[in-house]
């Protein structure tokens, strides 16, 4: 059991919210034995580092974001996949605020039978003197979007916060929109300036090879040495759940071939009609299918950027996984750095999906692109920020040059551009330099 911050405080060993670099200086004069008698910890621990990470949380930097929003009237809707940390977070934030709070777990066949067909008068019964809702897993719940609707327009003094493993619309079960009563976040798989928090920058880059491979699952980094069970049954029991659940897909074989397709293709434009010959789906089935894949936050795409020039490709797209750890468990594929032959991709995908988590968490609003013409000149990365374009390109090799394509830098003049190694990641993922 993850042992959080508040439990550590409440066991007068450690402040509130200390991180892992001051915990050190807490509790050298305790054993590892009596520390993890105090805590309940049924493993032996012979050291202190190991010990650590399994009583001090990692700090999630949407916690505060959600710690803002709590007073006001409007509804939070938390999506990201399934094992990010979702349930994790809320324990956490439910812990530090005192508020009487009720859980729904949607998982839960009672908990769905209960709200097939809420009414106001049932939902306040239900409610009673709440002040804390939280429905996890809401997806599960058939009319969730008119059962949270219901609860925010007629139950006052209750605030809801409800989770989802995929977008509410994967289900096809919203009539009622709740545009205007909500905020809405997403909670992604651990990030690179999330650890960096947690044990220090030295400590995290050291680990950067290994992150290329293993990804950043909450699960993954509490459990060193069980990297590929974990994302092995991640990718075997959790990837499809809610897609075959609510979409009644009759050949999921041909679902699993097209992730795995879309696995080897990362970094690179895809191609609906070259995935259908592969996987022996039809166009169209292909398309619907990435749209699912990507409502259940398993892949996500960036379009091609186009606005001057008639050789730029228009509808283009490149696709990418939320997780460098899940997509090589998808192609079973744990080698380390130096034996892969697609470290390209990898880096490709852990920068972009990095840096997509550092916007999001920071509220910094742009729009993300790839750039690519006809005769196949292009750019890995391209944003576009306050009226502003911002092109990068991602080497691994941290001694590598690069020259931008002449006609891009003449096309738009006031573009900046930069690019991306081992050496300067930190400035494009963890800075807003950028």
């Amino acid at each position: 059991m993850r042992i959080n911050n508040v439990t550590i405080a409440r066991a007068g060993i450690l402040p509130l919210g200390i991180t892992l670099r001051r915990v050190k200086f807490r509790i050298m004069r305790f054993k590892p034995k009596i520390l993890a008698k105090i805590f309940g910890l049924n493993r032996n621990f012979r050291t202190f580092e190991e010990i650590l990470t399994r009583i001090v949380m990692i700090a999630r930097l949407l916690h505060k974001l959600i710690q803002k929003r709590l007073s006001d009237e409007k509804v939070i809707i938390i999506l990201g996949p399934r094992q990010a940390g979702k349930t994790t977070l809320l324990q956490q934030i439910t812990a530090e605020n005192d508020l009487s709070t009720l859980w729904w777990n949607g998982d839960e066949a009672d908990i769905r039978m209960l709200l097939k067909n809420p009414t106001s008068t049932l939902l306040r019964s239900i409610i009673g003197s709440h002040q804390l809702l939280i429905i996890d897993e809401a997806q599960r719940v058939e009319n969730i979007g008119l059962c949270i609707k219901l609860i925010h327009d007629n139950i006052k003094d209750v605030k809801v916060i409800a989770t989802g493993s995929s977008a509410f619309e994967l289900a096809n079960k919203i009539n009622e929109p709740l545009t205007g009563r909500k905020w809405e976040y997403y909670l992604f798989p651990v990030s690179y300036g999330e650890m960096v928090d947690y044990h220090g920058r030295i400590d995290e880059k050291r680990l950067l090879e290994h992150r290329l491979i293993y990804g950043y699952y909450p699960d993954v980094i509490n459990n060193p040495g069980d990297e590929k069970a974990i994302l092995q049954q991640l990718s075997d029991s959790y990837l499809y759940k809610d897609i075959l659940t609510w979409e009644k897909i009759q050949k999921p074989d041909r679902l699993e071939a097209l992730v795995q397709a879309l696995a080897f293709q990362v970094g690179n434009e895809v191609s609906f009609f070259e995935l259908s010959k592969t996987t022996g789906l039809d166009k169209e089935t292909v398309e619907r299918y990435i749209i699912l894949l990507e409502r259940a936050f398993i892949i996500f795409r960036l379009r091609s950027f186009n606005r001057n020039l008639r050789t730029e490709l228009k509808k283009s797209r490149k696709i990418y996984f939320y997780d460098n750890g899940l997509r090589n468990a998808i192609i079973r594929n744990f080698q380390p750095v130096g034996l892969r032959n697609d470290i390209g991709a990898l880096w490709e995908n852990f920068l972009v999906s990095e840096r997509m988590k550092y916007l999001h968490y920071h509220q910094i609003y742009t729009n993300r692109y790839f750039w690519r013409t006809h005769d196949r000149q292009e750019i890995d990365y391209v944003e576009e920020k306050e009226g502003r374009l911002f092109a990068f390109e991602f080497k691994w090799n941290k001694n590598s040059k690069t020259k931008f394509p002449k006609i891009f830098i003449r096309t738009y003049s006031d573009s900046e551009t930069s690019l991306v190694t081992p050496a300067n990641f930190e400035k494009f993922i963890v800075s807003s330099d950028y």
